[in-house]
């Protein structure tokens, strides 16, 4: 059975300690009928660039255009979708890592149950790559759901072009930008599922933004208002009454995950 183009999203700015592993673990998928679509925001960094070009001129399925300043993920994400000739569309961040089996087990798994949109669970790390936590997602995620918390990882995420009719951008948002895309997508499709099998190393470096979470406050917001056209005061009342109780659920639930799961492999290496 021949396999249908999966079009890969990277964007890139300064990455260059973790791009390789990265570009690596997109490239070795058993489901290789794939491109690498990069665009770099703007790097400064000479290692980044570097590895840009090599790998752009060791395999033509790698991608890669340039912006001439920094411009934010969702503009980098969004030219990327744009030149974007796979009938699925795949998300992985330039510090992130697939499991080589990632695409396949998903590919299969969206036409089995005929879904738009898939995502699944993921193993966090830190910039040592110290495995350190899990993240086990739903298996289904509703946009009721999904209104009240983001619960699909972006570095699992798959969309089908061809059930949503056409392509998907991300909204002109500083951050949370994905997560007003799945909202969008499940405005129409309604309904996304999930591989609950980690598929995906998703890297929290310390002196990111996302790490500082009190300050994704007002980001948050502005996907309400933006995506959802909540007024200001009814997104703020929609953050503070369920947003926030749901991502407590949820910060409680992948602790306690992470804590079976690393005693689990402890035990598995005794």
């Amino acid at each position: 059975m021949s396999q249908e183009l999966v079009s890969v999203i990277m964007p890139t700015y300064n990455t260059g300690k973790f791009l390789s592993d990265s570009i690596e673990s997109v490239l070795n998928q058993t489901y290789t009928n794939l491109e690498l679509l990069i665009t770099d925001d703007g790097s400064t960094d000479p290692l980044t660039l570097e590895i840009l070009r090599k790998y752009q001129e060791q395999d033509d399925r790698v991608k890669v255009e340039y912006l001439n300043y920094k411009q934010g993920p969702a503009c980098s994400r969004n030219n990327s979708i744009q030149r974007a000739q796979g009938r699925y569309i795949a998300f992985c961040d330039s510090d992130d890592q697939w499991m080589p089996h990632k695409l396949e087990r998903q590919i299969s798994f969206m036409k089995e149950k005929d879904c738009a949109l898939c995502s699944a669970s993921y193993i966090t790390c830190n910039d040592q790559n110290e495995e350190d936590g899990i993240f086990i997602s739903p298996e289904r995620i509703s946009f009721s759901m999904l209104k009240r918390d983001n619960k699909i990882g972006c570095l699992t995420a798959v969309y089908d072009t061809q059930l949503l009719g056409g392509k998907y951008y991300m909204p002109a948002l500083q951050k949370r930008q994905d997560w007003g895309l799945f909202l969008n997508i499940l405005k129409k499709s309604h309904l996304a599922y999930a591989i609950t099998e980690p598929l995906a190393y998703y890297r929290h470096r310390s002196h990111s933004v996302s790490s500082n979470k009190f300050s994704l406050i007002n980001y948050n917001i502005k996907v309400y208002e933006t995506v959802l056209g909540f007024s200001h005061l009814k997104a703020y009342a929609y953050f503070f009454c369920l947003f926030l109780p749901t991502y407590f659920l949820k910060i409680q639930k992948k602790k306690y995950d992470s804590k079976l799961f690393l005693k689990k492999k402890q035990e598995s290496t005794q």
